[in-house]
C-alpha cells in the first residue's frame, strides 16, 4: 500500500518465505499451495511460482492466471501465500516467479531491479488502484462537511473507542499493510490514534455494521473491491496528493497517489520466457473484472478455480488474449 505505499522496510527470509498474516483464501501466509496442472503442454511450462498477497482481489488474479496455467498450458502451479515485502524476497532466492498486482513500491524496486537485477517489471495489469480513507455513507449525509480533513477533529468525538484512548479511531486492517496514516495523522495534527483491525475481511465487517447500526467508522480502505459495491464508501479528502509529497514516510502529510497497478517478475523467470511468461505478459483486466471474481469468492463462497471458470467462460476473447503467443490450444 503505500498498499500499498506499503512496503517500509524487508524482512529476512528463512529457509521458507514466512510471513505474519494470513489471505482471504484460508491458507496459512507462509504456506504454498500446489495446483498442478495436466496434459501435454506440463514439460514445456514447468512450475510457476506466484504470489498470492493477503487481500482478496489479489487472489482473484491468481486465480484466473492459475486456472489458464493449469488447464491450457499444463503448468504445475505453486501459490505462494506471502506479504507484499517477502513476496519481493522471493525473486532473489528463486521461490517467487511473479507478482501479479503491485501496488507502487519504488524502494523494492530499486533494490531488486535496479540493484540486485533479481526482478523485471511486466507492465500494466490494468487494475487503478485508490488508497485513502472512508466513512459509511450515512455518516457523509448525517455530518456536513465530515468529508473534509479540516473538520476531522470536530467530529473526533464520535470515534472514540476502547482502543483510541480518548481519541478518534482511524482503524486500519491487515498488519502487513504499511501505510502512511500514523504520519498523516501526527502531520495534519489531527485528534486520532491509529488502531489495527487484523484484516481485510475485519474491515469489511466493521464497515458493514457501522453503515447497518448507523455506528461512527473512520477507516483506511481502497479500490478495486468487490464491498464498495455492496457499501458505497465516501472517501474523506485529505491534503492533495503532489509528486514527491510522500518521499520521506515519517513527513507524509498528503493524500496517497493514485496507483496504475502492475506486474513484477524474477529476472530468471523473464529469461526462461516460457508460456507461463507469455500468459503473465498479456494479463490485464479491469477493476469490474476483478471485483466480480472477488466477490464470488468472498461471498459466494465458490473455490478459485470454479469461479475462474465461471468468469473465463463468460469472457472467452479476453481468455484468448491472455494466451496469445502462449501456444495453447
Amino acid at each position: 500500500m503505500a498498499r500499498r505505499g506499503r512496503a517500509v522496510a524487508v524482512a529476512a527470509i528463512g529457509g521458507a518465505l514466512a510471513l505474519a498474516a494470513a489471505g482471504c483464501s484460508g491458507a496459512k501466509v507462509g504456506s504454498t499451495t500446489a495446483a498442478g496442472g495436466s496434459g501435454s503442454g506440463k514439460a514445456a511450462c514447468g512450475t510457476v511460482n506466484l504470489a498470492d498477497n493477503p487481500w482478496v482481489g489479489y487472489e482473484a488474479d491468481v486465480a484466473v492466471v492459475s486456472y489458464l496455467a493449469k488447464t491450457r498450458l499444463g503448468c504445475d502451479v505453486q501459490i505462494k501465500h506471502i506479504t507484499e515485502q517477502v513476496s519481493w524476497q522471493g525473486f532473489a532466492t528463486g521461490q517467487v516467479d511473479a507478482i501479479l498486482e503491485n501496488w507502487g513500491h519504488d524502494a523494492l524496486k530499486k533494490q531488486f531491479i535496479t540493484d540486485q537485477h533479481a526482478a523485471q517489471e511486466l507492465g500494466p495489469d490494468g487494475l487503478q488502484g485508490v488508497i485513502g480513507w472512508y466513512l459509511p455513507p450515512w455518516m457523509a449525509k448525517a455530518y456536513p462537511g465530515i468529508t473534509d480533513w479540516h473538520n476531522l477533529d470536530k467530529y473526533s468525538h464520535l470515534f472514540v473507542t476502547s482502543e483510541s484512548g480518548g481519541k478518534g479511531q482511524l482503524l486500519d486492517g491487515d498488519p502487513s499493510y504499511v501505510t502512511n496514516d500514523a504520519a498523516l495523522v501526527t502531520n495534519l495534527h489531527l485528534d486520532y490514534k491509529v488502531v489495527e483491525g487484523g484484516s481485510e475481511t475485519a474491515l469489511i465487517e466493521s464497515f458493514r455494521t457501522a453503515q447497518a447500526q448507523h455506528k461512527p467508522l473512520l477507516a483506511y480502505f481502497y479500490s478495486p473491491q468487490w464491498f464498495l459495491n455492496e457499501v458505497p464508501l465516501v472517501k474523506v479528502n485529505l491534503p492533495k496528493y503532489t509528486p514527491g509529497c510522500d518521499a520521506v514516510p515519517s513527513k507524509v502529510a498528503c493524500d496517497y497517489p493514485a496507483y496504475d497497478l502492475d506486474k513484477i517478475v524474477s529476472s530468471k523467470f523473464a529469461s526462461a520466457g516460457g508460456p507461463a511468461y507469455k500468459l503473465i505478459k498479456n494479463f490485464q483486466w479491469t477493476n469490474a473484472d476483478q471485483n466480480t471474481v472477488a466477490k464470488w469468492i468472498a461471498v459466494d463462497k465458490m473455490s478459485d478455480d470454479a469461479a475462474a471458470k465461471k468468469f473465463l467462460d463468460a469472457n472467452p476473447r479476453l481468455a484468448q488474449q491472455w494466451l496469445a503467443g502462449t501456444g495453447a490450444s
